[in-house]
Order: structure tokens, then C-alpha cells, then sequence
């Protein structure tokens, strides 16, 4: 099941960056923190206010931002 909807933007919060749900966590902090080489555990006790389910949707967020069309010529 998508936890997608645990991602919002808006443009008076953190500059109009994606957030966590209700905070102001950007999706590029948690993703910085998992490439730094944090696990979900570590994260969650570092930020108490976050669920599993939060790093889930951001892992999700980031991989629909991957996902381009291919573009060819005629």
C-alpha cells in the first residue's frame, strides 16, 4: 500500500520543499541520513515524531522523482 500521501508541499513550509506529514523534516534530509549510511531504527530515535511508515513514503517520493520518460527523436 502507498504511504505517498505522508508527503506534503507547501510553499510556506521549508521554502516549498517535500515534507514529512505535519513537520519539517524535508524528504532530502531523511534520504541524506539513509546515504550517510542511517538505518530506519536509528533514524526513529533520533526523531521520535517520525513513524516507519514516514521513511517508507519518502523512499517512495524519491523513486517517482527518478522515474522520467524516455524521450527519442523522430
Amino acid at each position: 500500500m502507498t504511504q505517498i500521501h505522508r508527503i506534503t508541499v507547501s510553499p510556506n513550509v521549508c521554502g516549498g520543499r517535500p515534507t514529512v506529514r505535519g513537520t519539517r523534516i524535508r524528504v532530502k534530509d531523511v534520504l541524506d541520513l539513509l546515504a550517510a549510511g542511517a538505518d530506519r531504527a536509528e533514524i526513529l530515535a533520533d526523531y521520535p515524531y517520525l513513524e516507519a511508515d514516514d521513511i517508507t513514503a519518502v523512499l517512495e517520493f524519491a523513486a517517482r522523482q527518478c522515474d522520467h520518460p524516455i524521450l527519442r527523436s523522430a
